[in-house]
């Protein structure tokens, strides 16, 4: 991934955050088929290996878990936001005309090392967390013991355990860190205005940031 140095973001506990809140990830495997890609929600553990595991799993029919072998890179892409930046938001536009569209966004490119997870043990245990992990903000939380123990013990079976050690992580927030702190903060109150809370908040903290020094 490309990043000049005013995009990166290189704090393991700022990427970690990103991975956590945005864990619908996009698993990039370079097997014998060729190249694949692969939309799945990762439970991302920071405590273990050098610079954390990810665990996730796929359908047992899902070619992905038998076209690579244990140990080969990977790529897993998770993306927070992004959103249009118009030239009419910066407010050095209306002075000079100097300015033109772009994109901004926020992503973690985890690199790793992919291990088959083919236990029933693995799989319950990342269906359990991922569940209670994204039930817990429901007001009545699913609970796997509210399925019948038989049909859970089968969907299981149909399911395969996949565990990443990343060995790498790259992160790129790209604000308008290279504009005008009056431009970045235009820019990043248009955003809200017209809902994309997220980048706008990001930017607006940005040009604090930078208007700090």
């Amino acid at each position: 991934m490309y990043v000049p140095a005013h995009f990166e973001e290189s704090r393991p506990e700022a990427l970690h955050a990103l991975m956590t809140a945005h864990p619908f990830g996009t698993l990039v495997t370079h097997g014998r088929g060729g190249l694949d890609a692969n939309h799945i929600p990762f439970d991302l553990d920071p405590a273990q290996g050098s610079m954390g595991i990810l665990k996730a799993h796929v359908a047992r029919a899902n070619p992905v878990w038998q076209d690579v072998a244990n140990g080969d890179e990977v790529l897993v892409i998770f993306r927070a936001s992004d959103a249009y930046i118009s030239p009419n938001w910066y407010p050095s536009k209306h002075e000079t005309h100097r300015q033109v569209p772009t994109w901004n966004y926020m992503v973690v490119h985890a690199h790793g090392r992919i291990t088959i997870r083919d236990d029933e043990r693995f799989v319950r245990g990342v269906v359990a967390r991922l569940t209670r992990m994204h039930e817990s903000v429901q007001p009545d939380p699913w609970k796997m013991s509210d399925a019948p123990a038989e049909f859970v013990d089968t969907m299981l079976k149909a399911i395969v355990g996949l565990e990443i050690e990343i060995t790498r992580l790259e992160g790129k927030s790209k604000l308008s860190q290279n504009k005008e702190v009056r431009d970045i903060r235009g820019a990043g109150r248009a955003l809200l205005a017209q809902g994309s809370t997220l980048i706008g908040e990001a930017m607006l903290a940005s040009a604090d940031v930078k208007e700090k020094g």
